[in-house]
């Protein structure tokens, strides 16, 4: 049995939003789970604006831990800290996923002009900058347009899921006007991707099952 450890930076998927834990069981049914939460992560990026070095160093320890539990493989759940896993990656010798990574470079395959959309200002970032990257190592170029849906991530995280939807649709059907797809960076919206598509007749990309069947994947490759 493959072993896969997951690093949350907060509890939106244990509480709130739990179709990863169905994706999981879907796709990976036979995959034993580690749940590693530090819910103190991603507040004190967003408090801030920025990943520092202590938080890296902290993401670091996650990373090596999980290793430690005797996972195959580890797969960060948390877009705006994805910065830190570049470096976590030097520190273990398995594979370390990021959520977005499958997302993203299938945006570059099938779309020129990119918009991004994000409830939380410090996933925009690193979001665009992965879809840089691998655009660059794909070598194509593209045109990417960052959206913040200010205030929504918190309607969602105190319950208010109504005014959260109808705030990211909003945003999209204004998006929408200038792009080829949209990407969402965060799992967190996931369950907006098919209502925001047929709002805004544009395809919209989400990282949940990508990610996961991306991590499969990699499992059954070791």
């Amino acid at each position: 049995m493959k072993t896969l450890a997951l690093i949350h930076t907060s509890m939106v998927f244990i509480n709130v939003e739990t179709l990863m834990q169905d994706l999981y069981k879907e796709i990976m049914p036979e995959v034993r789970l580690i749940n590693i939460i530090d819910d103190s992560l991603l507040p004190d990026v967003m408090e801030v604006g920025k990943i520092t070095p202590e938080v890296t160093s902290r993401m670091v320890d996650y990373v090596v831990a999980a290793e430690k539990t005797g996972a195959d493989a580890i797969l960060s759940l948390c877009s705006s800290l994805g910065p830190s896993i570049d470096e976590a990656r030097k520190h273990v010798k398995v594979p370390v996923i990021k959520i977005d990574d499958a997302m993203t470079e299938l945006a570059v395959k099938n779309a020129k002009k990119i918009g991004v959309m994000a409830t939380v200002p410090t996933t925009l970032g690193p979001t665009v900058d992965l879809i840089k990257e691998k655009a660059d190592k794909l070598k194509k170029s593209v045109e990417v347009t960052p959206c913040l849906v200010k205030g929504a991530f918190e309607l969602l995280m105190s319950g208010d899921k109504d005014n959260h939807d109808a705030m990211v649709m909003e945003s999209a059907k204004e998006l929408a006007k200038t792009i080829d797809i949209i990407v969402f960076a965060q799992a967190s919206m996931t369950r907006l991707a098919g209502y925001v598509s047929r709002g805004v007749e544009k395809d919209v990309l989400t990282s949940p099952r990508l990610g996961i069947e991306h991590t499969k994947a990699v499992l059954d490759s070791l």
